[in-house]
């Protein structure tokens, strides 16, 4: 049998960029979601692991990430999401979770062979991360529910 882990991708979030405010329309309805599946995981006893883009913030602690996400143009949007301070959380620099950290790891580890993905951007970081799992043959789903957009089109995987 498969054991889990819910991702959480790059919800600690100033939104300061351009795009940002279709992606906080989106995240608002995905926001509570991702809430409710990080509550329930950790009820079940399902490892929640976030990762989050450091947004160029090199020096940057889990703590520091949040309070810049905090401070930033949506903290309704951070607020639910921070992290507890057991969960697991690794940093990332760009698009897919696995590219330059050390989560491939870590799922060794803690012998973790199915990724539950939640968080933004559909058609960016969750995309190549859910491919990424994919070629390491980790078994992957994607909460429609759970995850925003920036282009609506391209968050449904409507491509023509």
């Amino acid at each position: 049998m498969a054991k889990r882990a819910l991702i959480v991708v790059d919800m600690l979030n100033s939104y300061g960029f351009e795009g940002a405010d279709a992606l906080a329309e989106s995240a608002a309805d995905a926001v509570p979601v991702i809430a409710g599946l990080v509550e329930r995981a950790r009820e079940e006893g399902v490892d929640v692991i976030y990762v989050n883009n450091n947004y160029g913030h090199w020096n940057s602690s889990r703590q520091e990430l949040v309070e810049i996400a905090k401070e930033g143009a949506h903290p309704e949007l951070v607020e639910p999401l921070v992290p507890y301070d057991d969960v697991l959380f690794v940093v990332k620099a760009r698009h897919s979770i696995f590219y330059q950290t050390p989560l491939e790891y870590l799922l060794s580890e803690q012998e973790i062979d199915h990724l539950v993905l939640t968080g933004q951007v559909t058609e960016q970081c969750v995309l190549y991360s859910a491919l990424d799992a994919y070629v390491r043959d980790l078994e992957v789903t994607v909460v429609r529910d759970a995850v925003a957009h920036i282009d609506a089109e391209l968050g449904r995987g409507r491509w023509s």
